[in-house]
């Protein structure tokens, strides 16, 4: 540009409009493009780092400076980067969310660099009413420096400068605070958020005389021992995550551009708990919630890492889905299972301690992989009817291994397959039952069969079918008082002797008795689609015990009423036994007949001459 030109830029600036609406452009970036006004500030340190990168790159000795100051309401950031000309800024910040892109210039190397100057630099009138920028170019120093001021009304003028404004290239941005956003161009919150988001950039940064960056990062330290390692990386999870960690993980992964540290929860968590993972890319804090990085499985570690392969959304807050990201999560999802077999190989103890606490997550991750199975096998817990053991040990015990797929099948067959001599598993937890099918493939010759309510009933003796119709008048009342509740109630005989009666169901009976009891509740319309619903389906029984005394002398009651309300006593009692969770129904029903026993106790010679033989339902 020849002087004439020069000396009519600087006298008077052409006013010009940005392409777009700015006033909407701020409220999209406020509303729905970032989480935050803080990441204003990510935006001006990666303008800053992607000149310097720029500059270092056709001069690989220039200096690598950023510095911020914050003062009298407004916050003034120097870069010795690259720097712009006048065509530059025209360019750069006239116009934005255009299609094309010069292969020229600046923006022929954009995709090197962090983020994109334009956007990134209009997204500081979230928090600016006025942004002012004097920048000088490296790559064409007669340039004279140019100065760009726009204002949030849409508005910025251009006009270059004197060269003793800006003797040394680089940029300054200058920002003016907006109404009621001063707090963000304070010092202390200047400091705060350069320090959360630039303290793994490869630069100089500091605000003011204090530093920013933390280089190297503390999984790259070198430390003197494994011990001094531990308590430092612990010392920077509390830091960071605020929470002491079981262990920490490394995450090396060179051919994906990643190091950081996989830290791993002291306490359990929900499998559907999304974890928040830091992001760092190139150094730059992306993200404190990157929830795609690792396996869904993994959800019991927190990482924090630097990238310089995954690629950010537009809002640089979160990471694209795409295949290198894919990739990168089963790199990293590798790692933390090679730490896990690393364990079960050589640190039981460590093994132990994490199993206590995440034992669910290493079930998730050993129903898809053989091999984390076989591993895992000698430590895995289950619940079983030889208290609490893996599956190796349970096996080696149990020539047939019988598991239940609920909890409440367990609950109800456990009592009579022990006192049978039968073992069985509780397959009712999360994983519990694919892990246990999935165990001849890791254990050949392995034997595993499902174990059901229909299956323990086939298996109980018999009663004499003299003995059956002796009490036929006592069962026939029984099942009168059940059938309400839709429960049969049958006779027969096992061990142990104490237990008095079984409450068994399986699954379909108690879909169906979910549908009644919907059908009870609901409306004439909904009722009749439900009562259309009603299936054949098995209903839930009530096994009586013949060797049990207290049910014989029960089964030669002879007054309907009193047999009704033990019948609904024993039927009470083996939900209790089952641990089931009890209905409304059989809350009353438990109270009813308590009170019940009760008066007919306390009904004196009367109530015991009701008995045949004379001592009552009370003598056990």
């Amino acid at each position: 540009m020849d002087s004439q030109t020069s000396q009519s830029s600087q006298a008077s600036p052409s006013p010009h409009s940005f392409q777009v609406d700015l006033r909407g452009l701020v409220d999209l970036l406020s509303h729905h493009l970032y989480s935050s006004p803080k990441v204003y500030l990510r935006e001006l340190l990666q303008n800053a780092v992607d000149a310097i990168t720029a500059r270092r790159a056709e001069e690989p000795g220039a200096p690598a400076r950023v510095r911020l100051f914050a003062a009298g309401g407004g916050l003034r950031v120097e870069d010795s980067g690259v720097g712009l000309t006048e065509s530059d800024v025209h360019d750069l910040l006239a116009t934005i969310g255009r299609s094309s892109k010069r292969a020229e210039g600046l923006q022929d190397v954009r995709s090197d660099f962090l983020g994109q100057f334009g956007i990134g630099l209009l997204a500081c009138f979230v928090v600016a009413e006025r942004i002012r920028v004097v920048s000088r170019s490296a790559r064409t120093p007669h340039a004279p420096p140019v100065e760009w001021t726009a204002r949030d009304d849409g508005s910025y003028t251009v006009r270059t400068l004197p060269h003793e404004e800006r003797p040394e290239p680089g940029t300054t941005v200058h920002l003016v605070a907006r109404a009621g956003a001063g707090e963000w161009l304070a010092e202390p919150r200047v400091l705060a958020l350069a320090r959360d988001f630039g303290s793994l950039l490869p630069y100089d940064v500091r605000v003011g005389d204090e530093p920013v960056t933390d280089l190297p990062a503390p999984w790259d330290r070198a430390y003197a021992s494994p011990a001094d390692r531990r308590v430092a990386l612990a010392r920077h999870c509390r830091e960071l995550f605020g929470f002491t960690p079981l262990d920490a993980v490394g995450l090396d992964v060179p051919l994906a551009g990643i190091r950081g540290v996989a830290y791993v929860l002291p306490s359990a968590v929900s499998p559907a708990q999304r974890a928040g993972h830091r992001v760092h890319l190139k150094g730059m804090l992306l993200t404190e919630r990157g929830e795609q990085l690792l396996p869904d499985w993994a959800f019991f570690v927190r990482c924090v890492l630097d990238t310089d392969s995954l690629r950010p959304t537009a809002s640089r807050e979160s990471l694209y889905e795409d295949e290198t990201l894919a990739a990168v999560r089963e790199a990293l999802g590798e790692r933390i299972r090679s730490w896990l077999t690393g364990l079960a190989a050589g640190d039981p103890e460590r093994l132990e301690a994490f199993l206590s606490v995440h034992h669910l997550g290493v079930k998730s991750l050993a129903r898809h992989d053989t091999d984390m199975l076989r591993t895992m096998l000698p430590w895995l817990p289950f619940e079983t009817t030889d208290g609490r053991l893996s599956l190796e040990e349970f096996a080696q015990r149990h020539p047939v291994v019988h598991f239940t797929r609920t909890v409440e099948e367990y609950r109800q067959v456990a009592p009579i397959a022990s006192a049978q001599g039968v073992g069985v598993i509780n397959g009712g937890y999360t994983y519990d039952s694919e892990l246990v099918e999935a165990l001849p493939s890791v254990r050949p010759g392995t034997v595993v069969a499902e174990l059901d309510a229909d299956t323990v009933t086939a298996h109980l003796d018999s009663v004499a079918p003299a003995d059956e119709l002796a009490l036929a008048g006592f069962l026939a009342a029984a099942r009168a008082k059940l059938d309400p509740l839709g429960c049969d109630v049958v006779l027969r005989a096992f061990h142990p002797l104490s237990v008095p009666a079984l409450h068994l169901d399986d699954r379909a009976a108690r879909h169906e008795q979910a549908r009644a009891d919907a059908e009870e509740q609901a409306d004439d319309l909904w009722a009749g689609i439900l009562g259309s619903l009603r299936g054949s389906a098995p209903r839930a029984r009530l096994v009586l015990n013949h060797l049990n005394p207290l049910i014989r002398r029960i089964g030669s009651l002879r007054d309907k009423e009193l047999i009704g309300t033990a019948t609904e006593s024993l039927y009470g009692q083996a939900l209790l036994m089952a641990q089931r969770p009890l209905r409304p129904a059989d809350s009353a029903l438990l109270n009813r007949s308590f009170i019940g026993l009760l008066e007919w106790a306390t009904h004196g010679d009367t109530a015991h001459g009701q008995s045949s033989d004379g001592q009552g339902a009370t003598g056990e």
